[in-house]
């Protein structure tokens, strides 16, 4: 039996060296990306054929520019239409779609489609970063490994997991803040099953990253101070406004993607139209198309003029919104970045203006802001800290990350139901697990539920007293049946479709099949399951009988956590029809 129990974890390392193997194949992909990327924006807005890093803000192509994205988006257009739909939106929560609603299986055309689209984007102008495409691409690789090789589908969600956050850290070089990403937004767990996988196939994206990329931080800035007393009440009153800020932006982008999809046109050109929103405030604002990664350097320096910190804050929002409920390829994360780190640094501008005795420094105000406008839009509190921390190598802003991130959570969580990851799928009746508590199934034993007083049959009886004996007890509604000696030792179950054949034996010789009361719900739960049990024994040191323990017993655990925990109210369940439901529900049941 203990093998039976245990087995899943014996896989560790299995998917461990699977996803390892993946994330090398994935910071590859990574650095094809980049390059993709410089490519097309060499050909869309220079005209030359070169992998050389170039931003499309110092282009001389004059209104002529407006003409680029549109081009772009028409080819993107063009690829989710024959190509697969699957291409559209900005990786994440297409990710976690996969996973909830289609046992982590990704079409594996995904894997070429998805880098592709999101290079011809982003070079063509797109306001959005690498960074979504390839958590997206990961995945996908993850997906199809795991559809290849036949695993299980919790495997093969881990296996996704480890892809999609391999990507992320390849890009970044942030291998902590990519496994916490998995488990705030991807995974829904916390075992060792599946964060081991995916904390090595993170630091195998770490790796990639050193040897393809470079080997300081991502987005480098001058060293900042030791927050005061003062500067620390200024940075948490900055989360709450950007908690603010964060729900206005995750319900504008859902509000513009309703718009779309009010036109009378078809969805494939949609992105054009996006695209030309792109390409106005481009040729006004040119440094808010592309990747953008220069502009969070620049803003992280904190010496940014007032009118570019409200481009990057304004217009880059705009043209990232208007473009990405088009429903064109490309990313959120370095956007959120780049509009949260303008809005820290204008924040700030105003504080050092109006209050300059809280002493509050541009460039942490210009770290908190992009850190926190992330938390209160993803939702992932935890990631958003420690990628700010893992990205600029500050340890000075920890704590003021922690103020502005947790109160922009805060606020985000009581005035947006969803986030801007898991709102498409809410809308269409998923909603993706608010709390990471223990299974009761590993937290409670068999003693707390088991049936103290059991229906038994002795092992002497023949087929028609057995028969008979149900027929007095008709209420009795189990499948099997414990079998036991006179003096009460359990010997096995006996089978009630046994009884109505031929056959002369009726008994099931199931000697080793039972468990004992200080045995996991889990072990249980694993048993019932594997040897397509309605019931178990429960038996002493000696194969006493002692009880049983049921599918149903199991169920009842449930019931008894959640009253404990008071947890029977609209906010867990949804909606307070439910509960009315639920409530005529149990007085049903409990008719007799």
């Amino acid at each position: 039996m203990d093998h039976v129990v245990s087995a899943p974890y014996k896989r560790v390392f299995y998917v461990s060296f699977q996803a390892v193997c993946n994330a090398i194949v994935i910071g590859l992909v990574a650095k094809g990306l980049v390059m993709l990327i410089s490519l097309f924006t060499n050909l869309f807005f220079y005209g030359k054929f070169s992998f050389a890093e170039s931003s499309p803000a110092f282009n001389h192509l004059g209104v002529y520019v407006i003409l680029i994205p549109i081009a772009g988006s028409l080819i993107v257009g063009l690829l989710a239409r024959f190509g697969s739909k699957a291409i559209r939106g900005h990786g994440i929560p297409e990710a976690m779609e996969n996973i909830i609603l289609n046992e982590s299986k990704i079409p594996p055309k995904i894997t070429w489609l998805k880098p592709l689209s999101a290079a011809i984007s982003i070079g063509s102008g797109g306001p959005f970063g690498a960074e979504g495409p390839i958590i997206a691409t990961g995945g996908a690789i993850g997906s199809l490994t795991g559809q290849i090789i036949h695993i299980s589908v919790a495997e093969r969600k881990v296996i996704l997991a480890a892809g999609a956050c391999a990507g992320m850290s390849a890009i970044f070089g942030s291998p902590l803040a990519a496994i916490l990403l998995a488990i705030e937004l991807l995974l829904f767990e916390f075992s060792p099953r599946s964060i081991v996988p995916v904390a090595l196939a993170c630091i195998t994206g770490a790796g990639m990253h050193l040897w393809l990329f470079e080997h300081s931080p991502v987005f480098a800035m001058p060293e900042i101070p030791v927050v005061s007393t003062t500067a620390l009440v200024a940075y948490t009153v900055m989360g709450v406004l950007t908690g603010i800020l964060a729900t206005c932006i995750s319900k504008s982008v859902y509000w513009v993607e309703d718009m779309f999809e009010k036109l009378p046109v078809h969805w494939m050109w949609w992105p054009a139209i996006g695209g030309a929103v792109v390409g106005i405030i481009g040729y006004f604002a040119p440094h808010t198309m592309g990747v953008g990664y220069d502009n969070i350097r620049n803003l992280l320096t904190g010496t940014l003029p007032l009118t570019i910190l409200f481009a990057l804050c304004v217009l880059k929002y705009l043209s990232w919104v208007i473009a990405l409920g088009s429903g064109t390829s490309g990313g959120t994360l370095a956007p959120l970045f780049t509009i949260g780190g303008a809005w820290g640094a204008l924040l700030g501008v105003l504080a050092n203006r109006f209050f300059p005795e809280l002493e509050v420094n541009i460039a942490t105000a210009a770290l908190i802001g992009m850190a926190a406008l992330f938390a209160g839009s993803s939702r992932a509190l935890l990631t958003a800290i420690v990628f700010a921390l893992e990205t600029t190598g500050k340890a000075n802003g920890l704590l003021p990350l922690v103020a502005a991130c947790s109160t922009a959570y805060f606020v985000s969580f009581f005035l947006m139901r969803g986030s801007i990851m898991t709102e498409k799928i809410r809308r269409r009746g998923v909603d993706t697990p608010l709390h990471y508590l223990p299974d009761p199934l590993q937290t409670f034993l068999v003693n707390s539920v088991m049936n103290n007083k059991p229906f038994t049959i002795y092992d002497n009886y023949s087929k028609n007293e057995a028969v008979s004996i149900l027929e007095k007890h008709s209420s009795y509604y189990l499948q099997y049946i414990p079998i036991i000696t006179a003096n009460n030792t359990f010997t096995g179950y006996l089978n009630r479709d046994t009884l109505n054949s031929s056959d002369r034996e009726a008994r099931i010789e199931a000697a080793e099949l039972y468990v004992k009361a200080s045995d996991s719900l889990l072990k249980v739960v694993k048993l019932l399951h594997y040897n397509c049990l309605d019931l178990l024994a429960v038996v002493d040191d000696n194969k006493q009988l002692i009880g049983t323990i049921s599918a149903a017993n199991v169920i009842m655990i449930y019931e008894q956590k959640l009253k404990a925990e008071n947890r029977y109210h609209s906010a867990f369940f949804g909606d307070k029809q439910l509960l009315r439901i639920m409530a005529k529900g149990k007085k049903l049941l409990t008719i007799r």
